[in-house]
């Protein structure tokens, strides 16, 4: 796929059961929230037909968490679809308060069909909803 992938805001909302023992955002919350995100994303940027023809179920996800997050922080998780290969997405997703950034996210997804359930390709038409064309393009 060539161009820049659009990058999508989702606004996180942290509650009063996102705070472990420590006072600070429980990293089971973050998964969350990266979960939340990605959902949101292909929701917001894929045509209505594609979001109902397809679901998608994480494969993997590997976090690096840089700083704590507190009740009523303002949060967003910006997300980038980095490529697609067959029926698998590859995100980066930044989680940050501000300039800070709070936690950093590599994951991968499978895109499924969602009347059989079984592992399904896209489009490169829907693909292409998820990035800029180069200008010379």
């Amino acid at each position: 796929m060539t161009g820049t992938a659009l990058p999508y805001d989702f606004q996180v909302d942290v509650a009063a059961d996102d705070i472990d023992f420590m006072g600070h955002v429980n990293n089971a919350s973050y998964l969350k929230w990266v979960q939340a995100a990605v959902i949101s994303h292909w929701q917001h940027l894929a045509p209505v037909e594609a979001v109902a023809e397809h679901l998608w179920v994480a494969l993997k996800h590997e976090i690096t968490y840089r700083r704590p997050a507190f009740l009523d922080d303002d949060v967003v998780a910006t997300v980038l679809l980095e490529k697609v290969q067959g029926a698998r997405a590859f995100y980066e997703t930044i989680i940050k308060r501000g300039g800070d950034v709070l936690a950093e996210v590599k994951s991968s997804w499978c895109c499924i069909d969602a009347q059989t359930h079984r592992p399904a390709r896209l489009t490169k038409d829907v693909i292409e909803k998820f990035f800029v064309k180069p200008a010379d393009a």
